[in-house]
């Protein structure tokens, strides 16, 4: 039961990256059959966004009312909706609102099946959280390769068709799907729900206590920097290799597809590797090899030497998004219904940040400066993974000495 809950829940994250990437993907046919400017493209990506931070804050307070599974259906039944009602390419202003819908539904999706996955698997939790992570890699790389295909054709609105498609069939496989035992937690009614709410409020307990906070915040800005570099790496990549080596654009996009392939194949062993060395130290390795990798491009003056800091760059970086997810959830035990989704919603923000400040830097700096940039969100994340780290040791000394009565055990 448990192998069918992480395979549903890897074709929904391969239905994530679909859905990520399905409307950039077909972006310039569309901006020229509605004949609108790319700065209103841009502002379509950027309403689909708010919609995706709306569905993943909300999603705790939608999962106490509908339950895990209700709210899987919601989210799902509203991605179907706006992706199918996309590809009838209705007025523009209309697709706005549909944005909203769409980013709503896979930001909910995203949220609720990382929290289920992290609350469910005890066991090796971060390699089935990487493999998860595999899955929306994979999707991320098939969506754009599908709508070429289809562009091609001169059939580029099937493309939402496809993430429609894909999003039904998964709505019907959650809604008859069986999971033994854990049928009782994705079922939660709202009455067993509103018992639990009464009596933490009794209990006076707050969600976070203490020097949680300071985990707490540590890892928001963790999130925060992560995607920002991320998706700010992913997006800007081909211009800096189209300004640093004078690349054609159709050889400079081929890094993008380097670099989510060496995500997905280091994805495929991450969270092995994490459960073996502990999550602390993962983070801080993997950290540490990307601000050194940053710091090394500049200086690579060959197409070859490139794309094979590009490639490494990707393995080192695999990782960190579905380790980290884990590890905070570990060092905030109680509270696992919820961290995911902040953390989620703080890495969406910076993943819709960070690229502006970067695209304000290819504008107004050098093209090596530029990426001095990119060095610099690494550094702060190798200075947090290090605080974290530090923080996790001390945790652990005090359950081991006793001062810390009551915490569930964990080795991170």
């Amino acid at each position: 039961m448990m192998k069918r809950l992480i395979w549903l829940g890897c074709l929904s994250y391969f239905i994530i990256g679909l859905a990520h990437v399905v409307l950039g993907s077909v972006l310039p046919v569309a901006l020229e059959h509605y004949g609108k400017a790319y700065s209103e493209g841009g502002t379509l990506i950027f309403t689909q966004f708010g919609g995706f931070l709306v569905g993943v804050l909300l999603s705790p307070w939608l999962n106490r009312h509908l339950g895990k599974r209700g709210g899987l259906l919601l989210a799902f039944g509203m991605l179907f909706a706006a992706e199918f009602m996309f590809m009838l390419l209705p007025p523009w202003g209309w697709l706005y609102a549909i944005a909203i819908v769409a980013g709503f539904g896979f930001g909910m999706i995203e949220a609720v099946i990382g929290t289920i996955i992290i609350a469910a698997v005890k066991n090796q939790t971060a390699v089935a959280m990487s493999r998860l992570e595999v899955f929306f890699g994979v999707g991320a790389m098939v969506m754009p390769l599908i709508a070429s295909g289809l562009i091609w054709a001169n059939y580029w609105k099937l493309s939402f068709l496809v993430v429609s498609f894909f999003a039904i069939l998964t709505l019907f496989l959650w809604a008859k799907g069986s999971f033994g035992e854990l049928d009782a937690v994705l079922k939660k009614s709202v009455a067993a729900a509103a018992a639990e709410r009464k009596q933490a409020k009794r209990a006076g307990k707050p969600l976070y206590q203490g020097k949680e906070w300071v985990i707490f915040s540590l890892f928001i800005v963790f999130f925060f920097l992560y995607v920002g570099t991320e998706m700010s790496l992913a997006n800007f990549m081909p211009a800096i290799l189209i300004e640093k080596l004078g690349m054609k654009e159709a050889g400079a996009t081929l890094s993008v597809t380097c670099f989510w392939i060496a995500m997905a194949f280091g994805r495929l062993f991450a969270g092995v590797i994490a459960e073996k060395i502990k999550y602390r130290v993962y983070i801080m390795a993997s950290c540490g090899a990307t601000v050194l990798l940053f710091i090394l491009f500049p200086f690579m003056n060959q197409i070859w030497s490139a794309f094979a800091v590009i490639l490494l760059l990707g393995l080192a970086m695999s990782g960190v998004f579905s380790i980290a997810l884990v590890f905070s959830s570990k060092l905030l035990p109680g509270a696992e219904e919820s961290t995911p989704s902040f953390m989620i919603a703080a890495g969406g923000v910076g993943g819709a940040v960070l690229p502006l400040t970067m695209g304000w830097g290819l504008d107004h700096l050098q093209v090596n400066q530029s990426v001095w940039l990119l060095a610099a969100f690494s550094a702060g994340l190798i200075v947090l993974s290090v605080i974290a780290f530090q923080l996790d040791r001390r945790q652990i000394s005090m359950r081991a000495g006793g001062g810390s009565i009551g915490r569930p055990k964990h080795e991170t």
